[in-house]
């Protein structure tokens, strides 16, 4: 909602101000300066990236509208879920999760929790580390710099498509000087011809400097800075699992164990002990 809202007074802004300022809106409209600009935006992209990051980039982009996915009530569940597997293995000993880590997608633990199980990458982190800790003799600092570099690789991914739009955000000014150039050499071959025709021409190409800059600063840097927030916040639950389980490798019983994950999570988004509490006493 924020994006459609601020994606309003950008263009309100810009509107408003030219057309008070006695300026005609039809003259803004050049097609093929857009062309230019964008097509060369989206042909840049698709050299300087990867595949991967083009999947990743078309996935996030409805995001950037709706919202990141980690939200309160995720992180609740996150933590909540880490805590059930903790309190079965207390009770029932290592091998009872054995199923659950195994294959998360078909776990009755994990199906408590659908919006864990649907986003593989985290079940996956999850259920690794319960999987490393049944299989050996695992010291705490151990798995913590294991779940750092695995943490610090996740995040290089989920930020990936944040830094490509960027930098097709400070790529948009360069192209509207290429379609502004392209607007002059036209308005060169027609330097003959009526005064109307020419103003016509050096309109078209200043409306490609001022689309590029419009385009980069007011559209594709704010859509990349908002996937790089949504990231920071999808990677606060890898974060939170990680001192959950490394605080209950310590030896801390789960309730304090979650507490630790419950720290590490932003303000914003942080549920309170006693919300925390509610939810693992309920399940």
């Amino acid at each position: 909602m924020l994006f459609i809202v601020g994606l309003i007074v950008v263009c309100a802004s810009v509107v408003f101000g030219y057309i008070g300022s006695h300026g005609v809106l039809a003259a803004l409209w050049q097609p093929y300066e857009f062309l230019i600009i964008l097509g060369a935006g989206i042909g840049a992209h698709i050299i300087s990236n990867p595949s991967a990051v083009h999947i990743d980039t078309f996935k996030q982009l409805p995001q950037v509208i709706t919202g990141g996915k980690a939200n309160k009530a995720m992180y609740m569940d996150c933590l909540s879920l880490i805590y059930d597997i903790l309190n079965k293995s207390r009770k029932e000993g290592m091998m009872s999760i054995e199923g659950d880590v195994e294959n998360p997608q078909q776990s009755g633990v994990f199906s408590k929790y659908p919006a864990i199980q649907n986003n593989h990458a985290l079940a996956d982190f999850i259920a690794d580390y319960f999987r490393l800790i049944a299989a050996g003799n695992m010291q705490a600092h151990e798995l913590d710099a294991l779940m750092d570099m695995e943490i610090d690789s996740r995040l290089h991914e989920l930020t990936g498509p944040a830094t490509a739009v960027q930098k097709i955000a400070d790529a948009m000014p360069g192209f509207g000087i290429v379609a502004a150039v392209l607007g002059i050499v036209i308005t060169m071959g027609a330097i003959d011809g009526p005064m109307e025709e020419l103003g016509r021409h050096i309109a078209a190409a200043l409306v490609g400097t001022f689309s590029g800059i419009l385009f980069g600063y007011g559209f594709f840097g704010p859509i990349a800075s908002k996937m790089e927030h949504n990231a920071h916040e999808e990677i606060k639950l890898y974060e939170s699992a990680k001192a959950t389980i490394v605080a209950s490798v310590n030896g801390l019983p789960p309730q304090l164990a979650v507490e630790f994950g419950r720290k590490v999570l932003f303000a914003h988004g942080r549920p309170s002990f006693n919300e925390l509490e509610s939810k693992v006493r309920g399940r």
